[in-house]
This record gives structure tokens, C-alpha cells and sequence, in this order.
């Protein structure tokens, strides 16, 4: 009985020591934990991570976006030269017509009547010419028989002195130089019929030319946009005064001219050929066009410039009237180096950037500039092609400071079209 009772105070003994070590060992993992979380805590600061993008080289344009208008390349109201009651008219509006188509005919008595006078007057001035030669022929022959009898009597008296009286001599000698005389106002009464002539052919092509306009004719391939008469209509001649409405009006519409108004900030950029993407709003069609011309002065109204751009239009499906949206590139150039706008700093000594260089260290750089449009910026001098530079914030960093470069979502690249 004692034996049992001595092997059990053994086994509680042992259980109490058991607990005792593990109880140790418990604070000893704990004392080396909290250890190793003060070394952990004593590790030194990473640097922080800055937003990057590289500078890259591509096309660069100030770009526009605004609404443009088509117009007829040509559009002309068509007066009449001079005043008559229209005998016919031969086109109504939206009639499609060719150079040198008649499109209406007036009647004009009166000057048919001129034409017809003035083509009697020509005639008549013919026959005083030719009866004026007729008249200088024999004026010539009388003056020739009359100078051969006065040679003849003064050579005669000559070689026998006395033998014709000296009042004989001068009749003839008389006569020989009245003679001249008549052929000489043959001759300019002649010129004066000549004269008379080219007046009266003067005269006739005029009238003759007023007749012609009786037909209205069409300038050029166009359309009939507005008729303003009708047949038997009194119109005015269009060089009157008092000039009234126009017979048709006609419109060029094969070529449409796209007309865009420029603001003045961008006006001093534009030049020929640039190019604008083009995008109709009521027909959804869609191509690119190149300025043709401008006017390369401001409307003092709208502080714009009005720049044109020309639209084939063969088969007329565009019409004079219609809007469409132009994105326009002004002052486009080509191989630039470009980086976002976001990393320029600007101030009143210039501007500034702030690279990262191969050591990941930051370092401010002055740049000179270029164009740029809402995204980004030509660099002119002060940076390479690839080198990078801050974006976001660079305000926030100091030249020296040791970063992380990340590249930017928002880089070049976003730039769209117009950097590459």
C-alpha cells in the first residue's frame, strides 16, 4: 500500500516539471519573436516610386476641332446685259446644265432695229470708199496728161526761145499742179471714207455684241439653284441703276469649297496642304482634305480666319449648305521629339523638366519648346530621344533624390495620331 502511494507522488512530480519546461520554452519563442520584429523594424526606407515616360520622337501638330460649312465653288445670279421682255426660258430650278447653254432668250426690238441700222451704215461707208478710189484714179490720169503738156511746151520753149508764149507756159504749168492738188483731196477724202468705215463697223460689232446678250448663257457646268422670271418678264439690264431681279441664279457644285473659321490663336499657323480629317454630319461620310487656301486676314467681328479646303463633288451627292466636323493638324512637323505636357514645369525664366537618369537619380534640366497641342509638347533643345522624365507631380521631388522609375498608363502614346 505504501508502494502505490510513493509511485504516485513520483508521477505528479514528474507532470509539474513537464509543465515548468514548457512554460519556458513558451516565453523564450515569444522573447524571440518580438526580437526579430524590432530588427525588421529597424530595415532601412525604400525610395518612392515616381511616374516616368520616355521621350519619344513622331509628328506633332496643333490640332482644331470645329464646324465647317460647304459651299458652291462658284455661285452667280445671271442678269441680262440689257433690258427685254424674256421670249423663252428654257431651265427651272435644279436643272443640271453645260457651259455655254442657253438658258433663256430675250426679245429686243429696238435693237434689232440698231443692229440693222448700223450694218446700212457700213454698207453705205463701202461704197464712199469706192467711189473715193474712183475718184483718186482719175484725179492721177488728168494729173498725168496735164503734167506731160506742161513738160512738153517747157522743154519745147527751151529749145526754141520764144516760140511759145510765156502765157501758154504758165496755163499749163497752172494746170499741172491744180492737178496735183485734185489728186491729193482724192486721196484724203479716201482716208476719210476708210475712216468712216472702221467707225461704222465700230458701231456694228457694238449693237451686234448687245444683240448676243439677248442670250443668256451659262458660265460654267453647274445647277439651277433659283429662277427668278418667267417667259414674258420686263427685265432690267444689270448695269442699270435701277437693276432688278437676276433670271436665274447658278451654282458650281461638281467642287464644294469647305469653308472652317480658324480662331486667331491658331490663325499664324495654318499653311497650304495641312491636313484635316473631314467627317459629314448628314450623310456619315467620311475622308481627309488639305487646306487650299485662306485668307490670311481676320474678320474683325469674329477674331477668325476664314481657310478653305476644296471637296471633289462629282456626283453632286453633297449639297452647298451642309455642316461637317473638321479636325484640322496646323503647323504639322514631322520627327519631332515630343514628351507629355504634364512634365513641364513652367516660369518666367523658361522651362523646365526633371529627369531620371541610369542612376535613378532626379535631375532638373531646363528645355526649350516648341508647338504643342493638348497633350503633348515638341522639345526643341535640352533633352535626348529615350531619356525619362517625371510626369504627375514633378513638384514633388527633388533634384538628387534617389526614386523608382515606373512607367506611366499615361504616356506618349496617348498623344493619339499625333505622336508615334
Amino acid at each position: 500500500m505504501e508502494f502505490y502511494r510513493s509511485r504516485k507522488v513520483l508521477i505528479v512530480a514528474l507532470l509539474g516539471l513537464c509543465l515548468i519546461v514548457a512554460a519556458a520554452i513558451v516565453r523564450r519563442a515569444r522573447a524571440g519573436f518580438v526580437a526579430n520584429a524590432s530588427f525588421a523594424d529597424r530595415t532601412p526606407e525604400q525610395p518612392p516610386y515616381v511616374a516616368v515616360a520616355r521621350a519619344k520622337r513622331g509628328t506633332i501638330a496643333n490640332s482644331l476641332s470645329i464646324a465647317g460649312q460647304f459651299l458652291p465653288y462658284q455661285n452667280v445670279d445671271l442678269h441680262a446685259k440689257v433690258a427685254g421682255y424674256i421670249r423663252q426660258i428654257n431651265v427651272d430650278i435644279g436643272d443640271r446644265v453645260h457651259k455655254g447653254q442657253v438658258l433663256a432668250v430675250l426679245e429686243i426690238p429696238e435693237l434689232v432695229a440698231q443692229v440693222d441700222e448700223a450694218q446700212a451704215t457700213v454698207h453705205r461707208a463701202e461704197q464712199e470708199i469706192q467711189r473715193g478710189q474712183s475718184d483718186v484714179l482719175r484725179a492721177e490720169a488728168d494729173h498725168v496728161a496735164l503734167h506731160v503738156n506742161a513738160a512738153r511746151l517747157v522743154n519745147a520753149a527751151a529749145d526754141r526761145p520764144g516760140l511759145i508764149a510765156q502765157q501758154e507756159l504758165d496755163d499749163a504749168t497752172a494746170k499741172d499742179r491744180a492737178s496735183q492738188a485734185q489728186v491729193d483731196a482724192a486721196k484724203s477724202a479716201l482716208a476719210a471714207a476708210e475712216q468712216q468705215l472702221a467707225v461704222a463697223k465700230a458701231d456694228q460689232q457694238h449693237y451686234s455684241a448687245l444683240n448676243d446678250y439677248a442670250k443668256i448663257t451659262a458660265p460654267y457646268d453647274g445647277v439651277v439653284t433659283w429662277r427668278f422670271s418667267d417667259t414674258g418678264a420686263l427685265v432690267q439690264a444689270g448695269t442699270s441703276t435701277t437693276s432688278g431681279l437676276p433670271i436665274v441664279t447658278l451654282a458650281q457644285i461638281d467642287v464644294l469649297r469647305l469653308r472652317i473659321p480658324v480662331p486667331e490663336s491658331l490663325a499664324s499657323r495654318v499653311r497650304i496642304g495641312d491636313i484635316a480629317d473631314v467627317r459629314v454630319q448628314a450623310t456619315g461620310e467620311h475622308f481627309m482634305g488639305r487646306v487650299t487656301r485662306f485668307t490670311d486676314s481676320l474678320d474683325t467681328s469674329t477674331r477668325t480666319m476664314q481657310v478653305e479646303m476644296d471637296v471633289p463633288n462629282p456626283d453632286y451627292h453633297l449639297q452647298p449648305g451642309m455642316y461637317a466636323d473638321v479636325h484640322l493638324d496646323a503647323n504639322t512637323v514631322p520627327n519631332a521629339l515630343t514628351i507629355p505636357i504634364e512634365a513641364v514645369r513652367r516660369s518666367d525664366d523658361g522651362a523646365s523638366v526633371l529627369v531620371v537618369d541610369a542612376q535613378n537619380r532626379v535631375e532638373a534640366r531646363d528645355v526649350k519648346l516648341g508647338i504643342e497641342n493638348s497633350n503633348i509638347v515638341q522639345i526643341l533643345a535640352g533633352l535626348s530621344q529615350g531619356e525619362q522624365v517625371v510626369i504627375g507631380n514633378p513638384g514633388a521631388y527633388q533634384p538628387g533624390e534617389l526614386v523608382r522609375p515606373k512607367p506611366a498608363a499615361l504616356a506618349i502614346s496617348e498623344g493619339g495620331s499625333t505622336a508615334k
